[in-house]
């Protein structure tokens, strides 16, 4: 790209992304020192994937996925499981009407924009897998017909790392899905004490408003299509999805640490990802730290370390950061 190309991608980017700040703001108003959650939120919004947010209990997860549903004009619909769930109680199911003699569809809780999904791992593997469906395709089969879901459909999953009894693990197959795992910690005392100011009282707690239209968000998803990647960056995605796999080749030494490399669902999303990344900072073209801004919540649900790694006390997240702190970057 030219320099008068460049500043007209840039151009392009800055008025269909004039919704980003404002979205920020007031998500803020509510939202205490968990920016970098609303940042991504917003990036899977833009890039069009399925967000896993992994925390304990109480730093707001469930409550961000609400807000950012409030300051957007979109169906939100919320899920909570339970190990008791049935498939249907997620997709909907076809009800008998014994007057008419003939079966009528009930759609489940999944046809919505946003959808929380509640403690995703508190359902068991057929509970889950009932959303694998509309995580993939966008779309429910109920009995022998297919409906489509609305646009735009994103699924957002809260699980707790901490509690292990009455949970059962995802799918690989699910966990692959969600182009995003965001892991969240504890807020910063000076934005603990905000908390306090703004949630410690019975009435007038924080609301957000809606200041952006779902029109909007398809048409910056075009726009987000249109980011300029050069092919350097393309090939530094690549060796990054690729290193993952076969670390030796890079001159990496990870060889031992992991069991199971990425998928190239991991290409495409981290592409998607810094192109949002780059849309929501009003760039048209993505740079190379983009990608790596983006890299670990694209790729820590996607590296699965060995047993050796495990003995070493490492988690995929200290292998990721390996791959990323020795790869040469274009």
């Amino acid at each position: 790209m030219n320099r008068d190309e460049i500043e007209a991608a840039n151009q392009q980017v800055i008025e269909a992304g004039a919704f980003v700040k404002p979205l920020l703001e007031e998500t803020g108003k509510v939202i205490v020192g968990q920016s970098y959650l609303m940042e991504r939120l917003v990036i899977s919004l833009l890039a069009n994937g399925h967000v896993l947010l992994e925390g304990v209990p109480g730093l707001a997860k469930t409550l961000a996925i609400k807000t950012l549903s409030d300051t957007i004009s979109v169906d939100f619909s919320r899920i909570q499981f339970t190990p008791d769930m049935l498939p249907a109680d997620v997709t909907g199911t076809q009800i008998y009407n014994p007057q008419s003699g003939e079966f009528t569809t009930r759609q489940g809780p999944v046809f919505a924009n946003l959808v929380l999904a509640d403690e995703i791992n508190r359902a068991p593997a057929k509970v889950q897998s009932a959303l694998l469906e509309a995580m993939q395709e966008k779309q429910v089969t109920i009995g022998q017909t297919t409906y489509p879901l609305p646009l735009p459909f994103l699924v957002l999953a809260t699980e707790n790392p901490i509690e292990q009894e009455g949970t059962y693990p995802l799918p690989e197959a699910q966990v692959d899905r969600f182009m995003l795992k965001v892991v969240i910690d504890y807020p910063e005392w000076d934005e603990e004490r905000r908390i306090l100011d703004d949630w410690a009282k019975t009435e007038g707690l924080p609301e957000a408003s809606q200041v952006v239209t779902s029109e909007q968000i398809l048409s910056a998803r075009k726009v987000v299509d249109s980011i300029y990647v050069d092919d350097k960056v393309k090939d530094y995605i690549v060796n990054l999805v690729c290193a993952t796999r076969d670390s030796e080749k890079y001159k990496i030494p990870a060889k031992d640490l992991i069991d199971l490399g990425a998928s190239p669902r991991a290409t495409i999303f981290l592409t998607l990802a810094a192109k949002s990344h780059a849309f929501i900072h009003g760039r048209g073209y993505v740079t190379p730290q983009d990608v790596k801004s983006i890299a670990m919540d694209v790729l820590r649900h996607r590296v699965h370390i060995s047993y050796e790694a495990e003995a070493q006390e490492k988690s995929s997240e200290d292998v990721v950061q390996l791959l990323l702190d020795h790869l040469p970057v274009p």
